[in-house]
């Protein structure tokens, strides 16, 4: 009986110590089931505490309890924690909770609800946190009564400040934040928060619409009880000028937040300052801060701060300091220039230096090896030159060096491979031409991101990368590189998920089909780059792959079966190869949700906002395309181009309904276009089906594109008229190319509202009637509205095809500016307001049946440099003013009615051949051999004088050329007046097929 007895008061001890481990008073939990039903989420579709039910309620997410007494003590539902909570308005039953020390709301939504007064019954409460928590009115004085308050958030709401005294009467408080609010309109507000709340420690009025007027007499009160902050926030504000003298006054003062003002003066001396951050101002030099006087300062950041001139570093000075406590020095993102002061080396406690992204020249100095307590060392962004010191393998403490973007050649030296800290080493963006690195030296264990990107590296890949067991990110793109790439170089990289190793174009990876690889990779960048083993039987062991980029990689062969059973590919690159077959076995698991497995790493964006790509231009695909593509329902860039796909469009494309480009031109594809697609609505931006057999009339659902910005159906079998809506609807039309199809009727004039038109080719159709009038209204063509599309590094095209003169638009696509109305059966005269298109590049009118004169204003054009007018009924002279179109560089008006002599002018100089003019049998002068009598002068006048303006350094005329003028309209590529590192990148880009670079 006595053992069941002892054994009843054990089991009767266990029970109770865990009801008090885990279960709160019944009081307290009623209140917070009502606090909660009080909740929802924030699109209203269902509550969003969970784990708020049952009993136990000290262990439900966000509350924790007194173990003694079983009191509720905390609520911490931070934004953080939960996400997107909301309610109408704070529930009073929190004010149930009596022995609640402990409240965190902030990033909750109460809807523009006051702070109810209950608030201040809540006396024992020693944190309150409402920021960001939605509430508005009036700050209720009733929290003056919580005297156990020691955090007070109450920063970045619609909440209005009038009165501040109540904050006297927290005499615990010792954090306050009221960041975001206005209180420069409060009576001695600055008083009150500076001095009269006797134990505040940190002050945050970030944001408060603050200036120096409003602390002109702070610093002159000798009557006021010495101040106890000792951080102090007044970033954001609209400080201006002089430094604000009342902070000399706040003798505990250690952290001062000053940055994002407008200061431009010098920095009072304050004793006590271990960190000050002034960045985000307007000093016009750094002696002018005065900085090298703040000897205990130990964090300065003068980043983003406009600073001009030279870097000047510490004086060694008997005036100055003896000895700097400075640890962190942040400088980045000014216009400091000349090269960086050895006198940095007098900052013997530097941990971070920040010089990133000014105009600093010269080599990197050598003294910076004596900085040996340098944790961060960044300088990247400058003009430096020379080669990398040794003497930064002293740095044995060296965690991240960043001297990408400059200008430094030379070798990688063998002493950085002695940083057994270093975790990021970044020296892309160089001209650095080779790696000391081997075995016996290498002892980077702790490396974890390793870009050596375009630089002029040569040789072969060191296989001692496959060592480096911690690496994550390995970028070696844009090199020249060159030798075999194996499994040696990935022996031990078992944490890698980024490999880029584009543009090596003598690189080969031969791997084993054997090979199991050491790690589970995300992104895979092998673009222009060879691979030896066909497609890499490696990658199905992947189970994480977000991006698999191996285009242009000479890779033959059909696509492998095991392809389809990947889990994740959100971006899948295989342009530009020898892949052939049937495309049944493309990845269908794209819409997998992989948003855990995107990389959110510190040298790329989250590529979860590049969507979904599906690119597999320029191969030997065969066959239809299959409907498993349509499972890929967030697919946003589908481009199957230059292939022999056949088949009609499968009806279910309808139902991706986040494309936004299609692009399908150049295979053989037939059939009508299914009505369905008119189901992809304002997301679809371009639409390619050019060079097909596509036939029928356009079915009217495409006028749901009204977002569209390219429109090219050229070269296929369409029939029927023009549709309006294509003017009514798509308004938005950058592009529009019907070129070579079956359309008759006439020009709708509908054409004409989508004013943002630079292309407009519906030449070699049966059109008739005349050009309308109205076309003058189109300002997309006036010249100033040119567009740069930028692909993220991956392949869109315009392919526009002219006359049999192919032009392709890679990864850097400009629309240039183009109206062909060409092989058509127009009749009338050439519409004279036609020239106000003042920016046209290209016009084509050759082969219809226009009538009357050449517009005398021709020479308005002055933007073109291709005109054809071939094959009409023109007749009259030519306009004296055609010779002042200074870049044309393409003329053809033969086969007409024109007649008398043909102007002379500096640029018709160059055009010499006769077949311009020929079937004219009028016309008479050079460069025809009949001459003129002295009675046959152009109407107008005689000789136009050389146009002297326009600057050429700042154009690019890009232009290939037909067997002759007579075959009709040749290409344009295009004119452009970029920005000079956008003229370079983009000439060095399409010169490459000609032989050309700057």
């Amino acid at each position: 009986m006595g053992k069941l007895w002892v054994g009843g008061i054990f089991l009767f001890f266990i029970f109770a110590t865990t009801n008090l481990c885990s279960g709160c008073l019944e009081h307290d939990r009623r209140a917070l089931l009502q606090f909660k039903s009080s909740l929802a989420s924030s699109d209203s579709t269902a509550r969003r505490l969970p784990s708020w039910t049952g009993n136990k309620c000290c262990q439900w997410k966000g509350v924790s309890c007194d173990n003694a007494t079983r009191y509720v003590t905390r609520i911490d539902l931070g934004s953080d924690l939960l996400g997107s909570l909301e309610g109408n308005e704070l529930n009073s039953s929190l004010a149930e909770l009596t022995r609640l020390t402990y409240l965190d709301l902030s990033g909750l939504y109460f809807r523009s609800s006051p702070i109810p007064k209950f608030v201040g019954s809540m006396t024992q409460l020693r944190f309150l946190n409402l920021s960001s928590a939605g509430f508005s009115g009036d700050i209720p004085h009733e929290i003056g009564n919580l005297s156990s308050l020691r955090v007070l958030d109450l920063s970045d709401m619609d909440l209005v400040v009038d009165d501040v005294t109540w904050l006297s009467s927290l005499l615990a408080l010792e954090h306050l934040d009221l960041s975001g609010l206005s209180v420069g309109e409060v009576g001695n507000f600055d008083k009150v928060l500076l001095y009269m709340v006797p134990s505040l420690r940190s002050l945050r009025l970030s944001g408060c619409d603050l200036s120096n007027s409003h602390f002109n007499r702070t610093h002159l009160d000798s009557n006021i009880t010495l101040s106890t902050i000792q951080t102090l926030d007044l970033s954001r504000n609209s400080f201006q000028g002089n430094f604000p003298l009342f902070v000399q006054n706040l003798t505990s003062l250690r952290v001062l937040d000053i940055s994002y003002n407008s200061l431009n003066s010098s920095i009072p001396v304050m004793n006590g300052i271990t960190e000050l951050n002034l960045a985000g101002n307007r000093f016009p030099g750094i002696q002018v801060t005065g900085v090298w006087r703040l000897c205990r300062l130990k964090r300065l950041d003068l980043a983003f701060s406009s600073i001009r001139g030279r870097l000047v570093g510490p004086s060694s000075n008997v005036s100055a300091c003896a000895q700097f406590a400075l640890e962190t020095l942040i400088l980045n993102d000014n216009k400091f220039s000349g090269e960086i002061p050895s006198s940095l080396e007098r900052l013997t406690a530097l941990r971070g230096l920040y010089l990133d992204y000014n105009e600093l020249t010269g080599s990197i100095p050598e003294s910076l090896g004596k900085l040996t307590s340098l944790q961060e060392l960044v300088l990247s962004g400058n003009q430096l030159t020379g080669s990398i010191p040794t003497s930064l393998g002293n740095l044995m403490g060296l965690g991240r060096l960043d001297l990408s973007w400059n200008l430094l050649n030379g070798t990688i030296p063998f002493s950085l491979g002695r940083l057994s800290n270093l975790e990021i080493l970044y020296l892309n963006s160089n001209s650095l031409s080779s790696i000391q690195l081997s075995p016996g030296n290498l002892n980077l264990s702790q490396l974890r991101f390793l870009d050596l990107s375009a630089n002029l590296l040569q040789g072969s890949l060191p296989d001692t990368i496959g060592q480096l067991s911690k690496l994550e990110f390995l970028d070696i793109s844009n090199n020249s590189f060159s030798g075999v790439v194996t499994e040696a170089h990935f022996t031990n990289t078992s944490m890698l998920k980024h490999l880029a190793a584009t543009s090596n174009h003598h690189l080969s990876f031969k791997i084993s089909p054997d090979w199991n690889p050491p790690f589970q990779i995300r992104n895979v960048f092998l673009r222009s780059c060879k691979i030896e083993s066909g497609f890499p039987q490696w990658i199905q062991t992947q189970r994480s792959l977000v991006i698999l980029d191996l285009s242009n990689t000479s890779m033959s062969g059909h696509l492998p079966e095991w392809l389809c059973e990947l889990p994740i590919i959100s971006i899948l690159d295989l342009s530009h190869n020898f892949l052939e077959g049937p495309l049944a076995n493309l990845p269908s698991n794209l819409t997998t949700d992989s948003s855990s497995s995107f990389p959110f790493i510190e040298r790329f964006a989250d590529y979860k906002t590049l969507g979904r790509f599906l690119l597999l231009k320029n191969n030997l695909f065969n066959g239809s395309i299959p409907d498993s593509v349509c499972n890929v329902t967030d697919l946003i860039i589908l481009d199957l181009s230059r292939n022999i796909l056949s088949g009609t469009i499968p009806d279910c494309f309808g139902n991706l309904q986040e494309l936004s480009n299609m692009i399908l031109s150049s295979n053989r594809l037939s059939g009508v276009i299914p009505s369905s697609l008119g189901n992809l609505g304002s997301s679809l931006r371009w639409l390619h089906l050019n060079n097909n057999s596509f036939h029928g009339e356009l079915p009217e659902t495409l006028a749901n594109f009204t977002s569209l910005d390219v429109l090219d159906l050229g070269e296929n079998r369409f029939s029927g008229s023009i549709p309006k809506w294509i003017g009514e609807k798509l308004k938005n039309l950058v592009v529009l190319r019907l070129h070579k199809n079956n359309f008759s009727g006439q020009i709708p004039v509908e054409l004409c509202e989508c004013t943002d038109l630079q292309i407009m080719d519906v030449g070699d159709n049966k059109l008739t009637g005349t050009i309308p009038q109205c076309f003058q209204n189109l300002k997309g063509m006036m010249g100033g509205n040119s567009n740069l599309y930028f692909a993220g590094g991956f392949e869109q095209s315009l392919v526009q095809v002219m006359r049999g003169v192919q032009v392709d638009y890679t990864t850097i696509m400009v629309y240039v500016i183009n109206m062909d109305l060409s092989s058509n059966n127009l009749v009338g005269e050439i519409p004279e307001n036609l020239v106000l298109l003042s920016g046209l590049l290209g016009l084509n009118l050759s082969n219809n049946h226009l009538t009357g004169r050449i517009p005398d204003r021709i020479g308005d054009m002055n933007s073109i440099f291709s005109l054809d007018l071939s094959g009409n009924n023109l007749s009259g002279t030519i306009p004296q003013s055609i010779s002042s179109l200074t870049f044309l560089s393409h003329l053809n008006l033969s086969h007409n009615i024109l007649s008398g002599r043909i102007p002379t002018g500096s640029q018709l100089q160059t055009l010499i051949d006769p077949s311009i003019y020929a079937g004219n049998s009028e016309l008479c002068g050079s460069p025809l051999l009949v001459n003129c009598n002295r009675d046959q002068v152009p109407e107008n006048g005689g000789n136009a004088q050389e146009d002297e303006g326009g600057d050429d350094s700042e154009k690019i005329w890009i232009y290939s050329a037909t067997s002759g003028f007579t075959t009709g309209f040749l290409g344009i590529l295009g004119i452009l007046a970029l920005k000079d590192r956008w003229r370079v990148a983009l000439f060095n880009f399409l010169g490459g097929c000609i032989g050309m670079k700057l």
